[in-house]
């Protein structure tokens, strides 16, 4: 049982880093929108990737030479399609918020990510066949339920403040797009897994999944990288990365730090991730479902504790709390599925 209940806490330290990734984008104003997120791509999904996996697992390229090309370019591909899922997400909070963007994508990513990956590889019905199973789909049902509740709290929350909300239909477009896309990642996870295996054997230890992160994160890199470049020569705004122009003095450096912090966090949600993997038996595909629930309920409680559900009604609050209790329990079927099924 501590086994699993470290490895739920590992994959709770990825989700507070995911809770604030995003926050510094408020702040860079001066920027465009595919300034800042190429910027903070650059970190997350190119050069920390590289750079993490070049230093934690030892003799890499021998690793990458014991790996079929087909599972490398899967893994990279499937990455790319994810690519489109995290550049929509970018947008849609612009024009939803953080609340309602967070419930829809995660809401269909517990799902889809969940159990596409094991029928992509014919495991689902023997998955859901074996002990403690159960638990498992019940934890993910709870989670859905939960998210529910809590996207109504957030819509109402969105009224209740008079929030500015740009474009509802294009957020909420976006936010299924985000959903339909985003299990991909998790897919090139799992057909990476040979690249895990390979740098467990020689010595990787722990960061073991660092290999697969080399290909799926740099394929998001990729799609992203095409995207913004796309918006920068429509829009006429690479500019906005020279010094003295847009952003001058002091503030560029202060832009480009933010970029990096949101890199280093978003990159640091993973890495506890696989941190919190590792722990895991037969179920290890339920790290998903946990990772997708802990997001939620930790930006949530971000929020209260920022104080941003100030103002609310109280129908409001009890929709926020009822939702934030079904994600606990949530996290609590899901552990002891884990548990029953070591």
């Amino acid at each position: 049982m501590l086994q699993v209940l470290s490895g739920v806490f590992l994959h709770a330290i990825g989700a507070v880093f995911a809770t604030f990734c995003y926050m510094p984008q408020k702040r860079t104003t001066k920027w465009s929108w595919q300034s800042y997120w190429l910027a903070q791509a650059f970190i997350c999904w190119f050069v920390l990737p590289i750079l993490v996996a070049w230093l934690t697992i030892p003799d890499l390229m021998m690793v990458l030479k014991e790996i079929p090309s087909t599972i490398i370019f899967q893994a990279f591909l499937f990455g790319a399609i994810y690519g489109i899922a995290g550049n929509a997400f970018g947008v849609s909070i612009r024009y939803i918020g953080y609340s309602l963007t967070y419930t829809v994508t995660i809401g269909m990513s517990v799902v889809l990510g969940t159990l596409c990956p094991l029928l992509y590889k014919g495991e689902l019905v023997e998955k859901f066949s074996q002990h403690g199973a159960g638990w498992i789909m019940l934890g993910m049902i709870m989670g859905i339920i939960g998210l529910v509740f809590f996207g109504i709290a957030g819509k109402n929350k969105e009224s209740q403040q008079k929030s500015h909300i740009s474009n509802f239909r294009t957020g909420m477009l976006l936010c299924i797009l985000v959903g339909i896309f985003n299990w991909f990642l998790n897919l090139s996870f799992e057909v990476g897994q040979p690249l895990v295996d390979s740098a467990e054997k020689h010595g990787a230890g722990e960061f073991k999944n660092i290999a697969v992160y080399l290909f799926s994160f740099t394929g998001a890199f990729v799609t992203t990288l095409i995207y913004t470049t796309f918006l920068h020569l429509k829009h006429k705004t690479f500019k906005e990365y020279r010094n003295g122009t847009v952003v001058a003095g002091k503030e560029m450096a202060v832009y480009l730090l933010m970029a990096i912090f949101s890199g280093m966090m978003w990159y640091g949600q993973f890495l506890f991730y696989g941190f919190g993997h590792n722990q895991f038996g037969k179920f290890k595909f339920s790290s998903w479902p946990i990772h997708m629930v802990m997001l939620v309920l930790f930006s949530a409680l971000a929020g209260i504790i920022l104080k941003e559900w100030i103002g609310v009604k109280a129908t409001t609050l009890r929709l926020l709390l009822f939702g934030l209790i079904m994600l606990i329990i949530a996290v609590l079927f899901l552990t002891y599925g884990n548990y029953v099924g070591m």
